[in-house]
């Protein structure tokens, strides 16, 4: 079936994951595209490789490519720009382990501080080679097509009505919201986001699965397809305007 859609949630570094996923969709043709949502590092051991993967995606499949910015890459591009501590040094956020896959070193363990010489570099993200800061700057921050409106986050209200992604006036918005009244109150053209982890959102209100809260959420008319990819979880995608589900677990 031409013309067909697979949107892949956040995958944080976890190379095999999104080789495990894409090995399960069908083959693609020109007339297809995949609508990557955004975070493709940290957390996960090899950011390297699934940058470099991603970015030579295009040249490797006849589908259109979209990749997305996801709150990661907008960070990252933050603290090379001007820094944010509060952003690289807590653990959970998975910065060091996005370094080391760059310039080498142990996978970090779970509550692991930098090293004293690793400190300046992830501070600075100087690590990041030139090309690869300026692949994340010109990520746009949402895609749109026939079958739904794809950003990393969800939509933020603006006078009193759920905004159109060209219509928002900081479209950061689009990669860091996390509002439970999207999730739940959204109406409009379908939306499918990352960002939040399906477990984090209410499993009463999904109709795909709501006995399994790790499984992709859906509600009236918002998918969410971060399972936890890079943080112990799996990596999903949904083919449009069939909705199939593939998971990497």
């Amino acid at each position: 079936m031409a013309g067909r859609t697979f949107a892949i949630g956040d995958i944080h570094g976890d190379i095999a994951q999104l080789f495990i996923l894409l090995s399960r969709l069908p083959t693609l043709d020109r007339h297809d595209t995949i609508v990557f949502l955004g975070d493709y590092l940290d957390r996960g051991p090899h950011s390297a490789r699934v940058v470099d993967y991603v970015r030579r995606l295009p040249y490797e499949t006849p589908a259109k490519v979209v990749a997305l910015r996801g709150n990661h890459e907008d960070a990252w591009l933050r603290v090379v720009e001007r820094g944010w501590p509060g952003f690289v040094m807590p653990p959970l956020n998975g910065c060091l382990a996005a370094m080391r896959s760059y310039v080498g070193g142990p996978i970090p363990a779970e509550e692991e501080e930098p090293q004293e010489h690793e400190k300046e570099p992830l501070l600075r993200g100087a690590f990041f080679p030139r090309e690869v800061v300026q692949w994340m700057q010109a990520l746009p921050h949402f895609y749109e097509d026939e079958h739904a409106l794809y950003v990393h986050a969800g939509l933020p209200k603006k006078n009193g009505r759920w905004a159109h992604p060209s219509e928002v006036d900081d479209p950061t918005a689009l990669l860091w919201l996390r509002d439970e009244d999207f999730f739940v109150n959204y109406r409009g053209k379908l939306v499918v986001f990352g960002h939040t982890t399906t477990t984090c959102l209410p499993p009463e209100l999904s109709n795909y699965t709501p006995d399994d809260p790790t499984d992709l959420w859906a509600g009236v008319n918002v998918i969410g397809i971060d399972t936890g990819c890079g943080k112990g979880g799996f990596l999903t995608a949904v083919e449009f305007p069939a909705l199939h589900v593939y998971e990497s677990r």
